[in-house]
């Protein structure tokens, strides 16, 4: 890792799962909270260096995250994989490309790539209609890559049978979407001082952890802090649970910023 480490913020854009929260039509205790913690957006992050401002997924409500957040520039957008929920919001790209003059930088592995190009298919024709999302898309594999200054360092996990990329940079470690980490990956998150994992809720689930197996992984791991995200409404309010949660751990939030080295 590179050792000139500079101050970074960590923006959470979104903590919520797949719905978010409140879900349409439920009218349990957290989709009815007053509580804003418990108002839960698409997950997705942003980070921002001294050099780079760099999104990790941008699903269906980037755009409102981009304006709630006031964030004006963007570099490049990194994917973990290809479900919606993480890349529904890359059409509003476009913003970016009027502001900057120029193409978004996109990282994805070859599955995510793939996808997109699904997914957007008329972002890539060979004579695209005027005003369509310009980006330009970087293949990622395996191993250390940078993007800009910042050195990015995947972690292959499983969300269920699918393979989703989480990422360290510094002693930052983030995984979303995940309920298996392959040993040769987990000893990649050894020594992360943060660590953001997912907890979806209490009950087993088939393709992400639950909050007592993100503990276990915790304890193991002993960041000096974690932040738990891809909450579902199942999981309780957020006050509620806080208090069940291990002196180093916290529910993440949306719009909380923490800043790491």
């Amino acid at each position: 890792m590179n050792s000139d480490k500079k101050l970074i913020t960590i923006t959470f854009l979104g903590t919520g799962t797949s719905q978010g929260v409140p879900v349409i039509g439920c009218d349990c205790e957290v989709c009815n909270s007053a509580d804003k913690k418990d108002k839960r957006l698409r997950t997705s992050i942003n980070i921002q260096s001294e050099q780079t401002t760099l999104n990790i997924d941008c699903g269906p409500d980037f755009r409102y995250q981009m304006l709630k957040n006031k964030i004006k520039k963007m570099d490049a957008v990194l994917f973990t994989h290809g479900h919606k929920d993480h890349t529904g919001g890359l059409d509003d790209i476009r913003a970016f490309n009027f502001l900057q003059k120029q193409d978004m930088l996109v990282f994805a592995d070859n599955d995510t790539e793939i996808t997109i190009k699904k997914q957007y298919d008329y972002i890539f024709q060979n004579h695209p209609y005027p005003g369509v999302p310009k980006v330009k898309i970087h293949h990622f594999e395996n191993k250390l890559f940078e993007i800009n200054e910042l050195e990015i360092l995947p972690i292959l996990v499983y969300h269920y049978k699918m393979p989703v990329f989480g990422f360290r940079l510094n002693d930052f470690t983030y995984i979303t979407d995940a309920n298996h980490i392959p040993e040769k990956e987990y000893e990649k998150i050894r020594g992360t001082k943060t660590l953001v994992l997912n907890a979806l809720r209490k009950e087993k689930h088939i393709s992400h952890f639950t909050l007592e197996e993100a503990i276990e992984i915790i304890k193991d791991i002993k960041p000096e802090k974690a932040y738990l995200t891809h909450i579902s409404h199942q999981l309780g309010k957020h006050a509620d649970v806080e208090k069940e949660l291990p002196e180093n751990v916290s529910l993440a939030y949306d719009g909380l910023k923490i800043q790491i080295n």
